[in-house]
């Protein structure tokens, strides 16, 4: 078998309306959709995203430069597609869109692994579970108001969630906590509560928030600082007993391995497109488990599955909706957990007609 074409496909997916952490303001995501075709009809599929499309065909850009990476080798022969073009990112440094190029290109690669041998890639990776944890992260916004939270809180416990995530980082932090002890109030203690400040405080301004979160048994403390302040995270995990997540804006194992010697996380959270796609994940998913970490995959739920259904360090994935509209199958909720897919690859296959009415 050969990879004999990369087709690629730019779409843009809106928001029903604006979001707002304390960093980002997003109307929509743009997407750079990838189909790796085979000499045996076999079809791998991924993609990758910018937030507002911002970039989009920089990013589409660099997917398409790798094209000589993967047209006209063995799909099997995924490492080696990986680390040659692992190699030819040196001098641009292997990070961004580099990574994010790597990452698509990976990810449908092992797809078409999964659709040849009609296997789904937890097993092919090696299962460990059939159903993985989720949480409801498409919601309880900064931009939404108190009344629009709780209704929010509702539906997803109606949906079947059993753990949500709060986004906190306003401009007075007595709303953060106002904002939480509501939400606790509402749904109680059987619902799981997350905390995500999007990396908007400073250190001795996320230890004083968390000291005042602790009373409601939040699962954990995410981005409370700066991505690359591992001191400032480091003393915030030393100075609470909320648990502290972070790694979903890191690159590679290598800044994995760097979180954990700086002792700046309780949970990793590795992010598929900057993660490198299921190969670097893997490996990241390994190193994590040698010191006892465990991991929670950011985003791309549906393309996660596989990941989380074979490691067994994986806690949980994040479920974000915002790119369920690209796909034929529909993802199943049971009592806080995500049923994993039997289908082969991946388990996920682009919708053709809604992707025509998306494209840019």
């Amino acid at each position: 078998m050969k990879i004999t074409h990369l087709k690629t496909t730019l779409v843009e997916i809106p928001f029903d309306l604006p979001i707002k952490t304390a960093i980002h303001d997003m109307r929509s995501i743009g997407c750079v959709l990838v189909e790796l075709e085979t000499d045996e009809g076999v079809t791998g599929e991924s993609y990758s995203f910018t937030l507002n499309a911002v970039g989009l065909r920089a990013l589409h850009e660099m997917i398409v430069g790798f094209r000589h990476q993967v047209e006209g080798r063995n799909p099997y022969f995924v490492e080696a597609a990986w680390t040659g073009a692992w190699n030819e990112m040196n001098p641009m440094g292997h990070q961004g869109f580099s990574i994010a190029a790597l990452s698509a290109l990976d990810t449908a690669c092992w797809d078409i692994i999964g659709k040849a041998v009609n296997q789904p890639l937890h097993k092919i990776f090696g299962a460990c579970r059939e159903e993985v944890r989720t949480y409801a992260s498409g919601g309880l916004w900064l931009s939404q108001s108190m009344d629009a939270c709780l209704r929010e809180a509702d539906e997803f416990v109606s949906q079947g969630f059993r753990s949500m995530k709060i986004r906190l980082g306003s401009e007075n932090p007595a709303d953060d906590v106002e904002r939480v002890r509501e939400i606790r109030n509402h749904v109680g203690d059987q619902v799981e509560l997350l905390s995500d400040a999007n990396q908007a405080l400073s250190t001795k301004q996320a230890i004083r928030l968390g000291r005042e979160l602790e009373e409601f048994n939040l699962g954990w403390f995410e981005e409370p600082v700066a991505y690359h302040d591992l001191k400032g995270h480091a003393e915030v995990r030393a100075a609470l007993d909320i648990p502290v997540a972070t790694g979903e804006t890191e690159y590679t194992r290598y800044g994995m391995r760097r979180i954990i010697e700086a002792a700046a996380a309780d949970i990793l959270m590795p992010d598929l497109q900057r993660i490198g796609g299921y190969t670097e994940f893997r490996r990241s998913a390994a190193l994590a488990a040698s010191y006892d970490i465990p991991v929670s995959s950011h985003m791309f739920t549906e393309h996660s599955l596989c990941i989380a259904a074979s490691e067994s360090n994986c806690i949980s994935v994040e479920h974000m909706p915002w790119c369920s509209r690209l796909f034929n199958e529909e993802m199943e909720i049971k009592d806080g957990k995500i049923v994993v897919p039997d289908r082969p690859g991946t388990g996920f296959t682009f919708d053709r007609a809604e992707v025509r009415r998306l494209a840019r």
